[in-house]
């Protein structure tokens, strides 16, 4: 027998023996070496957002001025954007953080481990590295606990950071109940990551990945939010969402672990479920397989812009469908949030003083506060959009091939831009729709249709800034194109947390959302809509004459 028979023979004798997840140490220190820098950005943020929290409740406010936020934190609104309410008794510096930043803590945890395990899972097989890699001695199932594996030790390296940080608090500082509570919100972010993996098994394109992950997040948030306005402190429907599973562990006034284990639980089982999707499926497909187009196209079909709707319509329908459950459901919620409301301002003067004697002031300003979430939500769909359809292309080598044809430069681009412009303010009158027809069903006739169109025309403008921001950067800085989330995070914590923390106007007003007219409220000048408009504009010509200059990067 000859050398390369034998050697030909014992080809399947060696691949029969290869463990599934060979290769998986290898894989994690590449995503490392790789994200190296986004990891670290990352890392540095939540520890001085929690430093900086924990710090300011400390030295800004007196016990007086934290028992009235004890009282806000039993309103709908605060019971919505925070939490189910432990220890508002004797509500401490360190339990107002508990209160008042696990959900934020979470969410943007959760984000970023969704757009973790996008990016190495789905994107790695779209980009056409992942079977460059299975070539080499990789086992099938080592992309996807390398994945994990990166982001669970990514979350406990901000979980221990963050404990440090908790201790920047002089009064109530505690090691262990940081520890619990940044530990909660990295179990809770884990199972959205393993989520986010058991969608990119499903879909075929990272953009209905992210679609898909990004919706069960939207449902979480509602199931906890809806779980805590029945029975304050939690009721069974709040246990059905990880966010809850988070806030349940009670750090700072009664710390059990327990909760975090359901976490772990539910990641663990996400995980085994993503790898059999994993071993069932080809490489670079999704279990819901891409459906054969027409022999022949469509002449509507041909040109940038068609090719950018086929791009960007799956993370938009995926969008559109939670974040449309997402305030219907909220909008469902108001009568109850009237009832509690005159309650509220009945027995309790604290809580008068601040909203006013008219519980309608109270849902009015429930409102104001939906609309800066709906305005955020859309405008994360349009930076992912605009720097996911652009700077993906580019970077994936497909762009040099489309501007090969009888293609220019600035017409793909505005194509690009045009639909995911177009997709944001669709999002954005399609979740206000929403809010409005659930407050419609529950027979709350105000405010009126007109007042919930002009609110959405006047939010319109500054929802697009973000993504209008993203493609400027896109143009001229494309390795910067990362930023727009940095304006994203800086106007949701000083639009969230800068009047809780008393920060000059001067910082108030960097936030694009800050000029927005509150329609609700009667407030409907229409000069900084104006100007947003105007603002947007300029950046999108500046990001068509920086991308027309500037050569192409595939890296």
């Amino acid at each position: 027998m000859t050398a390369p028979v034998a050697a030909h023979r014992a080809l399947p004798a060696r691949s029969a023996g290869r463990s599934p997840l060979r290769g998986t140490g290898r894989l994690c220190r590449a995503i490392l070496r790789r994200d190296r820098i986004r990891l670290s950005v990352w890392t540095i943020s939540m520890t001085v957002f929690v430093t900086y929290f924990a710090a300011a409740l400390s030295s800004v406010f007196d016990d007086d001025a934290r028992a009235a936020r004890a009282e806000i934190m039993r309103t709908p609104a605060g019971i919505a954007m925070a939490g189910p309410g432990y220890g508002l008794e004797h509500y401490t510096p360190m339990v107002a953080v508990a209160n008042e930043g696990v959900l934020w803590i979470v969410l943007a945890l959760a984000i970023m481990a969704i757009l973790h395990v996008v990016r190495h899972a789905r994107g790695e097989e779209e980009s056409g590295r992942a079977e460059l890699v299975r070539a080499g001695a990789v086992g099938p199932l080592a992309p996807v606990l390398a994945t994990l594996i990166t982001l669970a030790g990514h979350l406990a390296l901000i979980s221990v950071l963050g404990a440090v940080g908790t201790l920047a608090s002089p009064d109530d500082a505690s090691f262990v109940d940081g520890l619990g509570m940044m530990a909660g919100c990295a179990a809770s972010a884990l199972v959205f990551g393993a989520a986010a993996l058991v969608a990119s098994q499903i879909s075929a394109s990272s953009r209905g990945a992210l679609g898909g992950a990004l919706a069960v997040f939207g449902l979480a948030f509602v199931l906890r939010a809806a779980g805590d306005m029945i029975r304050l402190e939690g009721s069974a429907l709040s246990w059905s969402s990880p966010i809850a599973w988070a806030q349940q562990m009670r750090p700072y006034v009664d710390l059990r672990w327990w909760p975090a284990l359901l976490a772990l639980a539910a990641a663990g089982a996400l995980l085994l479920a993503a790898a059999a999707l994993a071993s069932r499926r080809d490489l670079g497909q999704g279990l819901v397989a891409a459906r054969p187009g027409p022999a022949r196209a469509r002449p509507w079909l041909r040109g940038p812009l068609a090719l950018a709707w086929r791009q960007q319509r799956a993370v938009l329908g995926w969008s559109a469908l939670g974040l449309g459950l997402l305030w219907f459901a909220t909008g469902t919620m108001m009568e109850l949030i009237d009832d509690m409301a005159a309650d509220l301002v009945a027995d309790n003067p604290v809580v008068a003083a601040m909203f006013g004697a008219d519980p309608s002031q109270m849902a009015t300003a429930f409102l104001g506060t939906m609309m800066l979430f709906v305005a955020l939500c859309a405008a994360a769909y349009g930076i992912v959009a605009t720097i996911g359809g652009c700077r993906a292309e580019e970077s994936a080598g497909r762009l040099e091939q489309v501007l090969a044809a009888p293609v220019g430069r600035m017409r793909w681009l505005a194509a690009q831009l045009l639909v995911a412009l177009g997709g944001t303010t669709a999002l954005l009158w399609l979740s206000v729709a929403a809010l409005a027809s659930g407050m419609r069903m529950v027979g709350m006739q105000e405010p009126s249709l007109a007042e919930h169109a002009l609110t959405a025309l006047a939010y319109t403008p500054a929802t697009l800034a973000f993504a209008a921001f993203g493609a400027a950067l896109v143009g001229w800085a494309p390795r910067g194109a990362s930023l727009a989330w940095a304006l994203l995070a800086v106007t949701l914590v000083l639009e969230m947390f800068g009047p809780m923390l008393d920060a000059p106007e001067a910082l108030r007003e960097l936030s694009v959302l800050h000029h927005v007219p509150d329609v609700y409220s009667g407030d409907a000048e229409p000069l900084p809509v104006v100007i947003l408009a105007i603002a947007v504009g300029a950046l999108l010509l500046a990001a068509l004459i920086g991308f027309r200059r500037r050569g192409v990067q595939t890296r």
